[in-house]
């Protein structure tokens, strides 16, 4: 992307006014110029040249669910644009006790120019996007991280030894969950070879699967859904996993679940079935060690002391670039605020 970082320009990105709330709802060409428009504000923002197109823009940030990364990246963003940001949760809005999501959206959109809602359940977002007259966006459900997806293909973009092949990707873990969902739809879309890599009892649902199948016959896209790890692994240049237990599940689960996924880890040996130089991607928090509660916790009622889902030796290996990713996240959030506001 050559032409300048304008109003006009980004008017012709054709996204003025669109909300973001799942991979679905766009083509490739629309979720590549949101790529290209990421880079070009990542490298404005490096030379101090990145101009303010989002002065007096005003965007509400609902977080049902707690955040680091969505969280930080929204205000960065609208702040390094000329914008402002007010957070609001289950403490400090009447959202989900004394009024519905289409009543705070009718609200919101009278007083905001946009509104970012992170939480569980993807109806409430969708109910925000019918009620509101200014752009939605989703921060993460239980079903799909659309704003996640821009920042892993920009990450892998910036990572891939031939940016001219295709992009070739492996999730290993528990992929009835939103990434799950989204790296198999996203990649889909943009005609990536996708691997799917889980024990079959832990698959996407059968409609997300056909929904890929049906954007991967008009992209090219290639996807394998395995439970075999070196199948979906090898030649992969990109593995990628996430958490496979949430705090707050009984222990029962805990223990069903590391149980069905311990041989799905991201370790050295996997990595060593992929492509030469493969990346390890997460989008974080990772159990990779015990010096959180949860890696405690784990390390004490499971004896896994050397990580979770992913190993600590990975993790603070040169393979891992989840840290970029975690950078990405701004970087294409901001692209998603310029496109749809300036």
């Amino acid at each position: 992307m050559t032409e300048p970082l304008t109003v006009d320009h980004i008017h012709s990105l054709g996204l003025t006014g669109r909300d973001f709330l799942c991979e679905l709802d766009f083509t490739a060409k629309e979720l590549d110029s949101l790529l290209q428009l990421a880079a070009q504000l990542k490298q404005a923002r490096k030379d101090h040249t990145e101009p303010e197109l989002l002065k007096r823009r005003n965007l509400a940030a609902i977080f049902e669910k707690t955040s680091t990364r969505t969280r930080i990246s929204f205000s960065v963003a609208m702040s390094d644009q000329g914008g402002n940001t007010t957070f609001l949760d289950g403490a400090t809005s009447q959202i989900g006790h004394k009024e519905s999501p289409a009543d705070t959206a009718r609200v919101l959109s009278r007083v905001f120019d946009a509104i970012e809602f992170r939480g569980s359940d993807h109806s409430v977002v969708e109910e925000l996007a019918e009620y509101s007259h200014v752009p939605v966006y989703n921060g993460l459900t239980d079903q799909w991280h659309p704003t996640q997806m821009l920042a892993d293909f920009l990450t892998m973009r910036e990572h891939q030894v031939d940016p001219g092949a295709q992009l070739s990707y492996c999730y290993l873990g528990d992929a009835r969950s939103n990434m799950g969902n989204s790296l198999l739809i996203m990649g889909a879309i943009m005609g990536s070879d996708i691997r799917i890599v889980a024990p079959k009892a832990l698959w996407p649902e059968q409609a997300v699967i056909d929904q890929a199948h049906k954007r991967a016959a008009e992209s090219g896209a290639s996807i394998t859904l395995t439970e075999e790890v070196n199948e979906g692994v090898s030649g992969a240049e990109f593995i990628h996993t996430d958490v496979w237990v949430s705090m707050g599940e009984p222990k029962e689960v805990w223990t069903e679940r590391i149980k069905l996924l311990q041989p799905y880890q991201v370790n050295q040996a996997v990595l060593d079935q992929a492509r030469p130089g493969a990346k390890a991607m997460h989008c974080l928090p990772a159990y990779h060690d015990n010096k959180t509660l949860v890696g405690e916790q784990i390390s004490r009622d499971f004896n896994l002391n050397g990580g979770l889902e992913i190993t600590h030796e990975v993790f603070e290996s040169p393979a891992n670039i989840a840290f970029d990713q975690a950078e990405n996240r701004m970087h294409t959030i901001k692209s998603i605020l310029v496109a749809t506001l300036a």
